[in-house]
């Protein structure tokens, strides 16, 4: 048995979590070496050394596969998503969840992020994606309990608030990328999503 998030797993739950990463593992190397075009559920399943079958146990499309990654970004400490008692507060609590992404995608490096903030990455649609731990789910869900509450208001909608977001952070995951990580990511994210959130939330 194995531990995982606290969890015990059996022989074949961790078989088939390391069979997962595996796939991952293959996708994330293709990405950084020959980018998205390369990134085929035929190459991906070569490099892995897995079969197809194997692949469509665990991901339903190569972009369901690169949604992965999201779900795999270490967690906030719940306790800074706490109900907030002000706008302040709150806009802290975000900051902090797009800082931790900002990490991560650092630690993924320039290559991966590059090929993977694509148009052709259907993973990205908000229009289709499924509810997984995406930043900007966990962001619009923490917002609507304040709302809700009525610790923090809004000048506008929630739907609002997280497409100025998720357009916001993609443009300093954008900036980054072009400058080859040679930015200051962590201070241009908190800049810019504090100028906004200043704006929007009382």
């Amino acid at each position: 048995m194995k531990e995982t998030n606290g969890q015990t797993l059996s022989k074949q739950q961790q078989k088939s979590l390391e069979t997962k990463n595996r796939i991952f593992s293959a996708a994330k190397s293709i990405l950084q070496r020959k980018g998205y075009d390369a990134l085929s559920i035929k190459n991906i399943c070569e490099e892995a050394g897995v079969s197809n079958g194997s692949f469509y146990h665990h991901f339903k499309t190569k972009d369901d596969l690169l949604s992965y990654y999201i779900e795999e970004q270490p967690t906030i400490d719940p306790d800074c998503l706490e109900l907030p008692e002000n706008a302040a507060e709150a806009k802290r609590a975000i900051i902090l969840v797009y800082l931790n992404y900002v990490s991560y995608c650092k630690e993924l490096g320039v290559a991966f992020i590059s090929n993977y903030y694509t148009p052709k990455n259907q993973a990205l649609n908000p229009a289709i994606r499924t509810k997984r731990p995406y930043p900007i789910v966990t962001v619009t869900d923490y917002l609507a309990r304040a709302l809700e509450a009525g610790t923090v208001s809004a000048s506008l909608s929630l739907d609002e608030i997280s497409t100025d977001i998720r357009m916001i952070v993609i443009g300093n995951v954008f900036e980054w990328c072009l400058r080859d990580g040679n930015t200051d990511f962590d201070g241009n994210m908190e800049r810019s999503l504090g100028k906004y959130l200043d704006s929007v939330l009382k």
